[in-house]
């Protein structure tokens, strides 16, 4: 950028808060058009917000590591709204303990299905075994799959793409397919996101009724926990 509106961006640039305003006011601009669309699958917020935000640190030139450092505040504030999921699911937890088997049941089977069939089909593409490991946890929540890509070989910053993704695709198809199949429990919709799409796919959930998404934050929670602690144990099997 160049010219007086580029002499403007450099001034806003040196304000720390600058990057935690942009992404506040993307995020309310993008929510502002799901709320017009009817809350449409297809204008996800998250990915509006990123898309806009993307946008513009590509046209002003802007680092990422200098937007991150006034937008941190966001990133910190992810562990008390992680916290705070606890409060729905207690309100739910009569209904946890009745589904305490198939809970652990679609637990197991979502979170192998999800990491076996990631890296089978980036193996049948051709991919090397550091894409495998960086797909491997997508369907976990971020900064636990970035840990986990690093710890089996992979590619942090390609896992936390791909995690985006896996989340904003599930939160966009997910109803869909659950009323193509005809699943229509609100708990095991809120689990089967939660397992598949983690913190945006609870974030969808939630959207939907509570219930949904108390099963969901209960799902990306364990999900989370499970493949932490098994997956680097089975790395050295899985990704040949």
């Amino acid at each position: 950028m160049s010219g007086p509106i580029g002499e403007i961006w450099v001034y806003l640039a040196a304000s720390p808060l600058l990057g935690l305003t942009v992404t506040l006011l993307a995020y309310q601009l993008a929510h502002a058009l799901y709320r017009k669309s009817s809350q449409h699958p297809l204008a996800n917020p998250v990915l509006i917000a990123v898309a806009i935000l993307g946008t513009l640190l590509g046209l002003t030139g802007t680092a990422y590591e200098t937007y991150f450092a006034g937008a941190q505040f966001v990133h910190f504030l992810l562990g008390p709204a992680t916290v705070a999921l606890a409060v729905p699911l207690y309100l739910q937890f009569r209904r946890v303990r009745k589904l305490l088997l198939p809970i652990s049941a679609g637990l197991l089977a979502g979170s192998a299905t999800a990491v076996v069939s990631a890296v089978a089909i980036a193996r049948l593409l051709g991919a090397d075994s550091a894409t495998q490991a960086s797909l491997a946890p997508k369907s976990v929540t971020t900064p636990i799959a970035m840990g986990i890509a690093e710890k089996i070989g992979g590619l942090p910053s390609l896992t936390a793409v791909l995690v985006i993704c896996t989340g904003v695709f599930g939160a966009i198809v997910g109803e869909r397919l659950f009323s193509a199949i005809r699943v229509h429990d609100p708990a095991i919709r809120g689990f089967a996101m939660g397992v598949a799409a983690h913190g945006i796919g609870t974030a969808r959930a939630f959207q939907i009724n509570e219930q949904s998404g108390a099963f969901a934050a209960l799902a990306m929670g364990l999900n989370g926990l499970l493949t932490a602690a098994l997956l680097p144990l089975l790395a050295d099997f899985l990704l040949k």
